[in-house]
């Protein structure tokens, strides 16, 4: 199935009333039935049955249903939030006295709810590489979780070698596919168990709603949906559906277009002598390109770079000299922007997620590139 079919047209097959183009938003926050019998059995499906709207709703069933044939995944399940999705996810998997481990660097509220998770006896190891995993791995482990891309460095893992090591010993694997979305990378089919992602970034893709999804074999999401998606009371609204449905039209040409403008300023910053280096795994340099070849079909254009100096100030005089970089700690809109994260984050949340100083994260937008390389070109002649 093509993927701009599904993001324009699936599920949206018969014309809405009175020829609306557009899928109705239902506000229902209940729905009613005919008698008892039938609000029961809806009841013990409440996954699949339209009952309260914490639950599901028509509106987001159909952006669930959209984003599930995109992973290839039979089920998805859209939350309030990004994190909601995560650590719904993630709960759903383990227990007390359960052991979790995170390969490579994580979106920082991850770690954070790992952390929060030891309070009720669950523990975690980070390793840095699938070399390191052998002699972390415990009796006691029932989840491996990681992103590739990796966070903040862009490192590139091999999903099926991931997924492989993995299921050898009998663990779950989670995948954060926020960066290269569905349109790129499909963790599913090289045999990842369950996909989350943030649908603020590209997929919402106009910076006006924050929700999550997780996606992958009904097993593992009809489970979560009845339980962790219940009472976390994280439920997507009927109006953040609508806007992911939305975003979902024109996400395969945002994409293209994101890739175009991402490569032309990151080949711009690696020619540069205030630079040290480029993290972005669409370049031929970066480590891991070949194997992001082999197992992506495109790149986005959120990556970092590392200012040749140990300066904050240095640093912070770049960041402050753009002009069309909005700095900003989100990405994936219109709009580009730029955060150093160790100008903003604590000491001891950078050293973990092995950030230098001159670390800076640019999330470039759909402006002309010719602008934004400009712009850069002015700022880093203060560190030139």
């Amino acid at each position: 199935m093509d993927d701009a079919w599904i993001c324009g047209r699936l599920g949206e097959d018969e014309p809405w009333a009175l020829g609306a183009v557009n899928p109705p938003i239902f506000e229902n926050s209940l729905f009613t039935f005919a008698g008892m019998a039938e609000l029961g059995e809806a009841i013990r499906n409440e996954d699949e049955r339209y009952v309260y709207w914490r639950g599901t709703n028509p509106t987001v069933d159909l952006a669930q249903r959209k984003l599930a044939a995109l992973e290839r995944a039979e089920r998805a399940k859209c939350f309030a939030s990004g994190m909601g999705a995560i650590s719904a996810t993630i709960s759903s998997l383990v227990s007390a006295g359960d052991h979790v481990l995170v390969l490579g660097a994580v979106y920082g509220p991850t770690t954070q709810f790992l952390r929060y998770l030891e309070k009720f006896g669950v523990t975690h190891t980070h390793v840095a590489d699938l070399g390191a995993c052998d002699s972390a791995v415990k009796e006691n482990t029932r989840l491996l979780y990681f992103e590739s891309p990796s966070y903040m460095r862009y490192e590139i893992f091999d999903i099926p070698a991931v997924a492989r090591w993995a299921a050898g010993r009998g663990l779950v694997t989670v995948m954060d596919n926020t960066w290269s979305t569905p349109i790129f990378q499909k963790p599913l089919t090289m045999g990842v168990d369950l996909v989350v992602h943030s649908l603020s970034k590209y997929a919402g893709g106009h910076s006006d709603l924050v929700g999550g999804v997780v996606a992958g074999p009904s097993r593992l999401i009809r489970p979560l949906a009845l339980t962790e998606y219940q009472l976390y009371g994280a439920a997507m609204s009927p109006h953040d559906a609508a806007k992911v449905i939305r975003g979902l039209r024109t996400l395969p040409v945002r994409m293209a277009a994101h890739q175009e403008r991402g490569l032309a300023v990151a080949a711009f910053l690696e020619g540069h002598p205030a630079v040290r280096r480029v993290n972005h795994p669409g370049l031929p340099s970066h480590p891991g390109h070949r194997v992001a070849k082999g197992q992506m079909s495109g790149f986005s254009s959120l990556f970092s770079f590392e200012l040749d100096t140990e300066s904050r100030e240095e640093v912070a005089a770049v960041v402050d000299e753009l002009r069309h970089f909005r700095v900003g700690v989100s990405w994936g809109g219109f709009e580009s922007l730029v955060n150093a994260p160790a100008l903003s984050v604590e000491e001891s949340v950078r050293a973990t997620m092995g950030v230098p100083v001159g670390l800076v994260r640019l999330s470039v937008g759909l402006e002309p590139a010719a602008t934004l390389i400009e712009d850069l070109a002015g700022a880093l002649a203060r560190v030139a």
